[in-house]
């Protein structure tokens, strides 16, 4: 998009009451998590102390602390990094393979289109957090081979919303005369026909970000995702499942975090879709 384009957008983001929310609670959320090494010391999360055990939260411990005494605020900060940022990378990954195989197969059409929505139809034939847990197993647990599995599960979606939008504008006059002008496919992809399905990539990858989450949530929960004693939401829950009933703040405060995270995606998503509605009025 151009500079006026891109200003345009944010003027209409902008009167979004809740897609402004999100932003910040989403900027206040990565920026405590991310710069956590500088002001909340690693040990937090690892020191056991059984004599603390169980401590409501307040006091040394604005959190509580789990079974093993470890100071639950500490967790739940670290825990964030990998939350948060295991998805941002993920719905990366997922963008740069579904672009690269969206926009091959609606500008190329015919044989290879067949081809790759095939391939994307077979994976979406299965539910994508069962597709990750399946993916998991097969490669056992870990923080890359968990990226990769969500990664495959998202690469389908990504795929169907470029190529749509590709089949779209690969007609349209522009990309008629950068063809007459002799300029490669490679080329009319990158620089003509991508740059203009940014709108609808943007809110995919937004909606998508929110349900990655929670799919990483899912397998901690599970046990499949990030093994102990590596603090991440889902997995604090799991870890202290047998406790929730007697002492509930171990689940509801990491299950807020999660709640408030998708929540506040979702807002940003709702408001980048509004604002890049070409309908809208300034």
């Amino acid at each position: 998009m151009k500079k006026g384009q891109m200003e345009l957008v944010w003027i209409r983001f902008r009167k979004n009451k809740l897609a402004m929310l999100g932003l910040i609670v989403m900027v206040l959320l990565m920026t405590v998590c991310l710069s956590a090494p500088l002001w909340l010391d690693y040990s937090k999360v690892t020191t056991q102390s059984i004599i603390n055990a169980y401590q409501a939260p307040g006091g040394g411990h604005i959190f509580g602390t789990d079974q093993f005494g470890r100071d639950l605020f500490a967790r739940i900060i670290y825990g964030g990094r990998i939350s948060l940022f295991s998805g941002l990378i993920t719905i990366g990954i997922a963008f740069v393979v579904g672009v690269a195989m969206g926009g091959t197969a609606g500008y190329f059409g015919g044989v290879v289109d067949t081809v790759i929505m095939r391939f994307c139809d077979i994976l979406m034939s299965v539910p994508g957090v069962l597709l990750s847990m399946t993916i998991v197993a097969a490669l056992g647990q870990g923080l890359v081979k968990m990226l990769i599995a969500l990664s495959v599960a998202q690469i389908p979606r990504q795929a169907r919303t470029v190529r749509a939008a590709v089949m779209t504008l690969r007609g349209q006059e522009f990309i008629e005369a950068a063809k007459c002008c002799g300029t490669g496919n490679t080329r009319i992809l990158l620089k003509h026909i991508i740059p203009n399905v940014l709108g609808p990539l943007v809110i995919s990858v937004m909606s998508g970000l929110g349900g990655t989450i929670l799919s990483i949530a899912s397998l901690g929960f599970l046990g499949i995702g990030i093994a102990p004693p590596t603090p991440e939401w889902g997995t604090i829950i799991s870890e202290n499942q047998a406790s929730l009933m007697y002492y509930p703040f171990l689940g509801i405060i990491p299950g807020l975090c999660i709640m408030i995270a998708v929540l506040s995606l979702n807002f940003i998503g709702d408001g980048l879709r509004d604002a890049l509605d070409p309908k809208q009025k300034n």
